[in-house]
Order: structure tokens, then sequence, then C-alpha cells
């Protein structure tokens, strides 16, 4: 049994589409530009916020527009995160049936290490035993693995303990790129027909049925 669990936070335990898509178009109007449509942005999604804006406004705008929608994007984003923004039903439940099961539990996001932060104080209090977001520590982000080994080192957990749930590309080849194995998540951005195609040999259905594909992985 893997006792150490570590989960992707967009598309995976939240869902943050609609903040994300708001605060997009929030910045793209802001700046003249125009709006995207909320299956756009969920197919930007999964690379931080710098690949976000860049798959955001139109082909050959000006880098230092792209920096300045970006801005106005973190600046909206950190001050209206949570307005629509939701646990997905059943993965509270799944989360407390892990910890009561022994389980230590982490987060690993491209977000923003603030708003990691104060997402996971905001919906999942107590539950996570560690959370790490893009930071000036990190030196790369998902799918490099350096948020994956902070987060053991942090746990004092060896990969062979280890297991990573996620929602997306990004997530799978984070998974192998830390040699851990991976369960995909069918309810998040991408869909269990992309993460089938992508390759992954575990995917869940619900968030039901996370902890028992979870404590049964050898």
């Amino acid at each position: 049994m893997r006792k150490t669990i570590l989960f992707d936070m967009d598309g995976t335990v939240l869902d943050t589409l609609d903040d994300l898509t708001d605060a997009v178009n929030y910045a793209l109007s802001k700046n003249g530009l125009p709006v995207r449509s909320r299956e756009e942005v969920r197919s930007f999604l999964g690379n931080g916020e710098r690949i976000l804006i860049l798959r955001a406004v139109p082909d050959e705008t000006p880098e230092e527009v792209s920096k300045t929608v970006q801005t106005a994007f973190h600046v909206y984003y950190e001050a209206n995160s949570s307005r629509k923004t939701r646990a997905y039903p059943g993965i509270p439940e799944a989360l407390r049936k892990l910890r009561r099961a022994g389980c230590s539990l982490g987060v690993i996001s491209n977000k923003t290490d603030e708003a990691v932060r104060d997402l996971c104080f905001r919906y999942f209090p107590g539950l996570f035993d560690v959370s790490i977001g893009d930071n000036e520590a990190l030196r790369r982000k998902k799918p490099f693995p350096d948020g994956v080994f902070d987060a053991m080192r942090f746990l004092g957990s060896a990969p062979e303990d280890c297991l990573f749930v996620g929602d997306s590309d990004v997530d799978l080849n984070t998974a192998r790129n830390a040699g851990l194995p991976f369960i995909g998540c069918a309810w998040g951005f991408r869909g269990r027909a992309f993460l089938e195609a992508s390759g992954a040999e575990a995917i869940a259905d619900e968030p039901e049925d996370l902890p028992d594909r979870i404590l049964r992985f050898e």
C-alpha cells in the first residue's frame, strides 16, 4: 500500500475553471483583447500562469502586452480565486478516508504558492500535510518533478511509498518524471478519453472511487 499520496489541485481536487475563466477574461478585456470561452480556457490550463496567458492572448501579441495581461490576471485572481471555485463532490470525504487509513497527503500545483496555500486552507483545512505551488525556491514547475521531490523530502517518504493523482498529461508526465505510479481523474479538465490517449494506466471515474483505488494499489 502506498502511504504518501500527492495530488494536483486544479481539475483534481478543486473545480477552479469558472474563476480562472473570469480572471483571464478580466485581464484580456482590461487590455482591449478579445475574451476566451470557458472551454478554450480549460484547454489552456496545466502549465502555470505564464503559459496560460500566452495561450489566451492572440497570436503575435507583443511580449510587453502579454506581461501586462499576466499582471492583471494575477492581481484579479489572487483577490477572486474563491468566488465560484468548489471542491469536487466526494473529494473531502475521499481525503478524510485516506487520512483515516494512515496516508500522508500533499498538493503539488503550478498555481502560485500563495494561491495554493489559501485554497487548501479554505477548502481542505487540516487535510493536507504539505502544499507546494510555484515559488522562488522551486526550480522548475510540473511536469518537472522538483515539487514532488520537495514534498517527499518534507514528508520523509521514499518513491516506493508514493503515488501521484491528477487530471492531465502534465500530471501524468510529472509522475513519470518522478518515477511514481499515476492515477488519472476522469472528472477533471481533460476527461477519461484524453487520459487514456495520453497513456494513463489507471483512471478513477468518480471521487468516491479514489480511496479504494489508492488503498489497493500495490
